[in-house]
């Protein structure tokens, strides 16, 4: 007992991310999913971006001991049960984070592989893809690109459902124990994620949720997907009720500002 209420005991998600000015995506996004999922997050701020529903303005990267002085405090203190990282802007960054969490054996990793905003402002340098490949990827529980992302790390053209499906396997030959290929970019009513563990590949559909309102739906996925994971869940079930916590929260979007509004993570319905 403690202040006069039951101690509940929550699983913690470490969560390495950039931030959103305008709390739609990064670290924003992160924290709201977490808390919907019942879980506590800890973070690792790595940039400040300035940006809004239009697009993104400018982005701060701040100084790689920073970023690491942020992982080895969380790390010594608390007992992490899944990491997802987001926004990791350059070459730099990757290696610092990928070494210490090797060094601390950190588990459920969820790689997010953001490359570019949505407006189109590139989020990370030259060379840090080629360091996601070669620091995290191994590291990686589950790799979550989208269409273009998949097909920067695959190396060839991912515009339909053949092409997810051959960039799953290529993809998990970089690393991951688990590839989760996303597909709401593709055209039609629905939508469909590929999902595979090296001998399985299961497809996820399902009708399109129609908004305009969909800022931070990349972040909500993966990072519901580590708390699912933080939480016990069968990789298969987390990657199936993380698509469900990301159809929920662009079912309750909210209308704000002059651009793309922020999916809701903490939505009821």
């Amino acid at each position: 007992m403690r202040g006069g209420m039951e101690m509940v005991k929550r699983p913690v998600v470490l969560l390495v991310a950039g931030s959103d000015s305008g709390g739609g995506a990064g670290l924003q996004a992160d924290i709201k999913a977490v808390h919907a999922l019942g879980a506590h997050g800890v973070c690792a701020l790595t940039s400040i971006t300035s940006q809004n529903t239009l697009g993104v303005l400018s982005r701060f990267d701040l100084p790689v001991w920073v970023v690491e002085s942020q992982l080895e405090a969380v790390m010594a203190d608390f007992r992490v049960a899944a990491v997802k990282t987001g926004m990791l802007a350059s070459p730099e960054i990757v290696k610092a984070v990928g070494g210490i969490l090797a060094r601390n054996h950190a588990p459920n990793l969820v790689v997010d592989p953001v490359l570019m905003s949505s407006s189109g402002h590139r989020l990370m340098d030259e060379g840090g893809r080629e360091a996601l490949v070669e620091e995290l990827l191994p590291l990686a529980a589950f790799f979550t690109p989208n269409l273009a992302e998949a097909e920067a790390f695959a190396g060839f053209q991912v515009v339909d459902l053949e092409g997810m499906r051959a960039a799953a396997h290529a993809l998990r030959g970089l690393g991951p124990r688990y590839v989760v290929v996303k597909g709401g970019h593709l055209a039609g009513g629905e939508t469909v994620d590929v999902f595979y563990d090296g001998v399985r590949m299961l497809e996820f559909r399902g009708p399109r949720v129609e908004t305009r309102d969909d800022h931070g739906t990349g972040c909500v996925y993966s990072t519901s997907l580590a708390t699912r994971l933080a939480r016990g869940e069968p990789p298969h079930a987390a990657a199936a009720g993380a698509r469900e916590d990301t159809l929920r929260a662009l079912r309750g979007s909210l209308r704000l500002g002059a651009g793309r509004g922020p999916v809701h993570p903490n939505c009821p319905g």
